[in-house]
């Protein structure tokens, strides 16, 4: 099944946050994402999505300065503490908020000899973070993210999301998949859908290899998107590209793949 999501921090941004709540439903939405939703009360957010019956399906952990260049939390060992204050503000919002499922960028290592400090500390903080949101019974994702646009991420293809799996076992830990980052890999996301969906807790998407919405690069978006209609996924599939056009009219694709 597909249901679709608008990432309300990419999408919509010819208008101010506030207002992209009622272009998302008003384009046909019915929820939405936000990468970081902290800019706004958690009082504003909900009252945005009850005027205009719009589900909040996922946020992320706060990390810090990971988007201007910077290390993020969940895998740096002297940040312990910072990240379990993110964990900790990020459970205010979602007892208010409701999201399905809550994501950990795994962040960078700068400095390659203490990668395997980096990983065990990422492995700690996941477990932590899984536990804690276990608790409003919100799942916990994490997600790998292209070393090209990320040099020095450290969870950067779909066997190492895999990996992290395989060493953590928690029951409430699961991928989210970024179709833009795993092509950008150069990973065949079909196939990887195919036999992971049961491990995958949110699906996002954009074309490769500009991040544009469907049609813009070289991503076969009728393939990829017929594996999930077609499978037992029961997640959600967040809309999380930079249109290269006004974000109302870049939603041509919504009109073939939403569910009627």
């Amino acid at each position: 099944m597909l249901r679709f999501t608008a990432n309300l921090s990419l999408l919509f941004t010819e208008r101010p946050l506030p207002e992209r709540f009622q272009a998302a439903k008003q384009c046909g939405f019915d929820a939405v994402e936000i990468q970081f939703p902290y800019s706004l009360r958690v009082e504003q957010i909900g009252d945005l999505l009850a005027q205009q019956d719009l589900k909040l399906v996922l946020f992320n952990v706060d990390a810090d300065t990971l988007l201007q260049g910077g290390e993020g939390l969940a895998a740096v060992p002297e940040r312990r503490d910072d990240f379990k204050a993110a964990v900790e503000q990020a459970l205010a919002y979602a007892e208010r908020l409701k999201p399905s499922v809550i994501n950990v960028l795994p962040g960078r290592c700068f400095n390659p000899r203490r990668l395997a400090e980096y990983h065990a500390t990422l492995l700690e903080n996941l477990v932590y973070a899984a536990a804690a949101f276990a608790e409003l019974g919100i799942k916990t994702v994490f997600e790998a993210v292209n070393s090209h646009d990320m040099p020095g991420f450290i969870v950067d293809t779909g066997d190492k999301m895999l990996d992290v799996l395989k060493q953590i076992g928690h029951p409430n830990l699961f991928m989210q998949y970024d179709i833009y980052h795993m092509s950008r890999m150069g990973e065949d996301c079909a196939g990887f859908l195919r036999q992971h969906l049961d491990r995958i807790g949110h699906i996002q998407f954009a074309d490769s290899p500009g991040r544009g919405q469907p049609g813009t690069g070289a991503v076969d978006f009728k393939i990829l998107f017929d594996v999930i209609a077609n499978s037992d996924y029961q997640g959600w599939v967040g809309a999380e590209y930079r249109p290269t056009i006004e974000t109302a009219v870049s939603l041509e694709w919504l009109k073939t793949y939403a569910v009627k």
